[in-house]
């Protein structure tokens, strides 16, 4: 599938390139929590068990989803599924429509996989994490990974969501992720200015907060208006944004940066 000319995949790994060296170099220099502990060996354990838990979930994803989102669109472009083009609706309102539609996806898949026992089973890999930046975007377990993209398919194929849209979705909603997870100083009038709009890094650390009443706020990846529309918006931490400790109390620091453990985690008990 070419866009413009460059096929979709070279597409997305330049975008997912560009941001994470960005968002590396950002986070180097301006780092919100400096946590001793997290630095140096243990860092890096984490980035290789996360990397290598991307890198796993992107195999068993090109290999059941060949063409991924967008090959999806595509597909259900093909045979005029979907309630977009039957409404005859302009390509370009369209997209648009297609877009915050699949935000709210997204960010309604997320709420449904904390409500549900075995779905959290799944999710607290991600979450198990006891640091938070831009890795931890990337730590999703395959098993999380191949139900979304099912759960992405059907409603692209519902919507009937233009090829376009989807894949500018897909690198929106990647290349976000790891903004708002990114352990990044922002400064205090941009962070809320953002917010307001947007997810940013202060509003979804404290998703990742070891207290389960924060855990359960701050669902968005992208846009904000979700968790404010549906009262899940916290603007705050209990503790503070500088003091604010993340991860899950149960596995404590060591466990869940090494990879074997995190990919057995769903089939823990406990």
């Amino acid at each position: 599938m070419l866009f413009y000319g460059v096929a979709e995949p070279l597409w997305r790994l330049i975008a997912f390139g560009t941001a994470f060296a960005l968002l590396a170099v950002f986070e180097l220099s301006h780092p919100r929590l400096e946590r001793p502990e997290l630095m140096k060996a243990l860092k890096a354990r984490r980035w290789a068990t996360n990397l290598s838990i991307l890198l796993l979930s992107s195999l068993l994803l090109r290999i059941v989803f060949p063409a991924a989102a967008t090959g999806v669109a595509l597909w259900a472009d093909a045979r005029g599924y979907g309630v977009l083009p039957a409404l005859g609706l302009p390509s370009l309102f369209s997209g648009l429509i297609a877009f915050v539609l699949l935000d709210f996806a997204v960010w309604l898949e997320h709420v449904v996989y904390h409500k549900l026992p075995i779905l959290w089973r799944i999710h607290r890999v991600h979450h198990a994490d006891p640091g938070v930046d831009l890795t931890t975007a990337l730590r999703f377990h395959p098993l999380e990974i191949l139900l979304s993209m099912v759960w992405k398919a059907a409603i692209i194929v519902a919507l009937g969501a233009p090829a376009l849209s989807v894949l500018l979705f897909e690198i929106v909603l990647n290349a976000g992720a790891m903004f708002n997870h990114a352990n990044l100083r922002l400064p205090p009038k941009a962070e809320r200015r953002l917010r307001r709009f947007i997810v940013t890094p202060d509003m979804h650390r404290i998703h990742h907060s070891v207290e389960r009443i924060e855990t359960d706020s701050n669902y968005g990846f992208n846009l904000s208006i979700w968790d404010r529309l549906f009262s899940t918006y916290v603007a705050q931490p209990a503790s503070g944004d500088d003091a604010i400790e993340t991860g899950l109390k149960a596995y404590g620091r060591t466990d869940p940066i090494k990879l074997v453990w995190s990919l057995m985690l769903p089939f823990r008990s406990g």
